[in-house]
């Protein structure tokens, strides 16, 4: 089974027309599959337009959330709920083309485990474009993750891939990476992109603010979870070598008889070996920590561990 996951948000007069695009594009594939929309706190009549389509079509499940809590809440909703070995995303906007959707999945039965899409051709203004692309390029350097376009709404996925990942806040910008990190292999994909046919985009300057934040934090995620001493021991002794270089030096020149007493190199050597020592000191405590919870955490599974048969 094929499951497409679509969060919507006041998209009253998109919902109709995506369905019926995808059931153009999914029903030559002669496999099942199902739409769940997400409904995402909207404030029009996206949900009645929802409750009338999963009347008339038989695979069509609906999940209404309490508010509007932002894509993330509304993709892990709609994972949650999500039947098919095979997972689509796509946004309700009806920017994204659902007839891209068996490319995608011949790429994932190539051997990968994610496959993104690439609007090669963007249809947003030129500020957004501009914009994107540099988020997309800071994004790749920085996670060692090489694509595009890094937040496509139109990605598919083995079902393991979003079932094993946490995703809060903003962090679905981030998805090919927290997957890259979790050892999937991903891939790229031009797709179609078209423009904006109902409703207004809802994302301005800050949500590219936010999305350089919330990458620090996929980062340390991904690479110094288990590790922490790596990152904060590291800038700890790097703090720490430039101190005690400058208090090696003010020592010599003391010997040659200069005063150093009131010389502001002397603040700054110091002030760098107490806060390198505090950053070594805070990552030893944070491997201590983590220690600790991958200690409870193999506990709790050797206990829920129960083995019928071995044959060695």
């Amino acid at each position: 089974m094929i499951s497409v996951v679509i969060p919507v948000h006041d998209e009253e007069r998109s919902v109709a027309l995506l369905y019926d695009e995808l059931r153009s594009a999914l029903e030559p594939l002669d496999t099942e599959w199902e739409a769940v929309f997400v409904d995402d706190g909207s404030a029009d009549g996206t949900f009645a337009a929802l409750t009338r389509l999963h009347s008339a079509a038989g695979n069509v499940r609906v999940v209404r959330l309490r508010r509007n809590f932002g894509k993330a809440a509304a993709l892990v909703a709609g994972f949650d709920q999500a039947r098919g070995d095979t997972v689509v995303t796509i946004d309700g906007d009806l920017q994204d083309d659902p007839a891209e959707i068996p490319r995608l999945l011949a790429k994932l039965d190539e051997g990968f485990d994610l496959v993104s899409g690439w609007k090669t051709r963007r249809r947003d203004p030129l500020s957004r474009r501009i914009l994107s692309r540099i988020f997309n390029s800071v994004t790749s350097r920085f996670s060692g993750v090489r694509l595009h376009d890094m937040n496509c709404g139109l990605k598919a996925y083995r079902a393991e891939v979003v079932h094993g990942l946490r995703l809060y806040g903003e962090l679905h910008r981030f998805i090919p990476v927290l997957a890259h990190y979790r050892g999937y292999r991903i891939a790229e994909l031009p797709v179609n992109h078209r423009s904006r046919g109902h409703g207004r985009s809802r994302y301005g300057i800050e949500r590219y603010l936010r999305g350089f934040l919330d990458l620090l934090t996929v980062s340390f995620i991904g690479r110094y979870r288990h590790r922490p001493l790596h990152l904060f021991g590291g800038l700890g002794l790097a703090l720490m070598a430039g101190g005690i270089a400058i208090l090696v030096y003010l020592t010599v020149d003391k010997a040659l008889g200069h005063a150093i007493g009131g010389r502001p190199l002397l603040t700054l050597g110091v002030l760098l070996v107490v806060v390198g020592l505090q950053f070594f000191s805070l990552g030893l405590i944070s491997e201590m920590i983590t220690s600790h919870h991958e200690e409870r955490a193999q506990e709790r599974e050797r206990a829920e561990l129960h083995v019928d048969e071995i044959l060695s």
